[in-house]
């Protein structure tokens, strides 16, 4: 079933964005740059129909995106208030062909802990009484006081295994479940696409029921150039779910492998049917250039001589919480049988290690969230002989990448640095994991633990086999027997985190499509390990 270019994101419930004639706010002035909108927009005018998102939200800054579907000058207007008096003006770039007609700007000088309702302008250039509908979307900046607390959702893996958007179910369902627990932001873990993965228009599941799926002819096949990277960007966004999520819902975003091709890695050359061009650093080049178009990530964005585009970032809200968002796949080395005695590369590669040292003790928040794109005591194999994460399997002293994980753990222990937790996706079902140095090969460092939550929109698939070198135990799980599970046959999942203001506990709740919580956990601030 193919879809057409999507209309306007329905306005969000809870956080009410303005609901007063658009034609009327179309009739703004746009202070600062000599252009005055009409009280009525011309015919031909820009349109912006894929929704705006919000990312990288902090206590007095954040940015702003939206796509249009020409040329225009993106201007953003932003207010306390859903009415928009006293709107301030924002002066965004001139967006066209160049950047697949996406566009990011940056709002500054933001006050804390408030509500911000925001609404994006396009103009176009040539004529400035063309100017399209004003598009509306909603954030809350960070607290600038511990007592107003912090609660954010997290989940990964969007449109995988062939499991697109499907009418017949409603789409991606988990985004309106999210979108109703209304949190102040949500940390996608990585794989918010799978650029290797076709979408059929129809799959027969075992017991005979038919999985229809919207089919784009950028998911026919396997993304190679630059167009069809961005076309699976796209293709997300067809979904109505998602795009009444992104007007409610802030995002803090990395990327994993499937962004890419499944189980990449630098300097690798393809062995593979399905591409032309079998270098992976041009296609992650590709790939790296339609993310930082369709997500407004802050250091994809940032402006200057001199300034590192990298997915990697601290991002920090208020005084409860710092997220310290890796990059597990650009720097990494060759994936391998994972048995090197000696490995200063490791999955995060020497520099981002020593960045996140340095940003760990720095860092003087209560809660040190590790938002990593892949887990580290779950064996995740590429292939017969080859690991595609952390671990290999050897339950003995760390080789290999668990070298590189042995030292930040052991650094975070001896720089008694407190309140670190790790959460990821990337396995496709939903766990709990406690590390303790007491059932561990390598017992240098303190205990701590690890939540993962997805496949947001994908297939589940089983457990992964655990790694004893840094003594993981599974608390819980939740995950089908057999793989590929499609969303019709095996619930999708995604995790919330509570921080509470007046006590300071953080409080874990790994949760269902529907919204079902499984399990819950409860940590304590201020200590070394849990």
């Amino acid at each position: 079933m193919s879809l057409p270019v999507p209309g306007n994101s329905p306005s969000p419930a809870r956080r009410s964005v303005l609901r007063g004639s658009l034609a009327a706010s179309a009739a703004l002035t746009l202070g600062g740059t000599g252009l005055a909108a009409p009280a009525f927009a011309l015919s031909g005018r820009p349109r912006a129909e894929w929704g705006v998102q919000a990312g990288d939200v902090t206590a007095s800054s954040g940015l702003v995106w939206v796509r249009s579907d020409r040329s225009a000058r993106m201007l953003v207007e932003t207010s306390a208030t859903e009415s928009f008096r006293h709107a301030r003006r924002h002066l965004g770039p001139l967006i066209g062909a160049d950047t697949d007609f996406t566009g990011t700007t940056a709002l500054r000088g933001l006050p804390a802990g408030e509500q911000i309702h925001y609404r994006v302008t396009l103009v176009d250039p040539d004529d400035p009484r063309r100017t399209g509908e004003p598009v509306l979307g909603t954030f809350r900046t960070a607290p600038d006081r511990r007592r107003d607390g912090v609660r954010f959702l997290w989940s990964g893996d969007i449109a995988g295994q062939g499991w697109g958007i499907n009418p017949d179910i409603g789409g991606f369902r988990a985004y309106e479940d999210m979108r109703r627990l209304d949190p102040d932001f949500f940390l996608c873990s990585g794989d918010t696409i799978y650029a290797d993965g076709v979408i059929q228009p129809s799959v027969t599941l075992p017991d005979g029921r038919i999985w229809r799926n919207v089919t784009t002819p950028e998911k026919a096949k396997v993304a190679e150039t630059l167009d069809e990277y961005r076309g699976n960007f796209r293709y997300n966004l067809l979904d109505h779910n998602v795009r009444a999520f992104n007007a409610q819902v802030p995002s803090v975003v990395q990327w994993d492998d499937h962004e890419v091709r499944n189980n990449w890695y630098p300097g690798q050359i393809l062995d593979d049917a399905r591409y032309t061009e079998k270098d992976v650093d041009v296609l992650a080049a590709r790939a790296s250039r339609a993310f930082g178009e369709y997500f407004p990530v802050s250091t994809l964005h940032a402006r200057g001589e001199g300034r590192e585009r990298r997915v990697h970032r601290v991002v920090r809200y208020g005084p409860l919480l710092d997220v310290f968002v890796l990059d597990m796949r650009s720097y990494r080395n060759a994936n391998s049988p994972g048995r090197q005695a000696d490995d200063t590369t490791g999955i995060l590669g020497a520099e981002q290690l020593a960045w996140l040292k340095r940003e760990l003790a720095a860092s003087r928040a209560v809660w040190k969230v590790l938002a990593a794109d892949m887990p580290i005591g779950l064996v995740v194999p590429d292939g017969a002989a080859n690991f595609e994460a952390i671990a290999q399997g050897d339950p003995g002293a760390p080789l290999g990448r668990e070298l590189q994980m042995a030292e930040l753990l052991r650094f975070v222990k001896h720089r008694r640095i407190t309140g670190t937790v790790w959460l990821t996706a990337d396995v496709h079902h939903t766990s709990a994991q406690h590390y303790a140095p007491e059932r561990a090969a390598f017992q240098d460092f303190a205990p701590f633990w690890e939540f993962v939550s997805g496949p947001l929109a994908a297939g589940g698939f089983p457990a992964n086999a655990l790694d004893a070198t840094f003594g993981p135990e599974r608390v819980f799980v939740r995950a089908p027997e057999r793989g590929n599970l499609s969303p019709m046959e095996s619930p999708q999942y995604f995790g919330e985190v509570d921080i509470d203001g007046q006590s300071g506990e953080l409080t874990v709740r790994l949760r269902a499509e529907g919204g079902t919580v499984l399990f819950t956990k409860v940590l304590q601030p201020g200590r070394v390990g849990q």
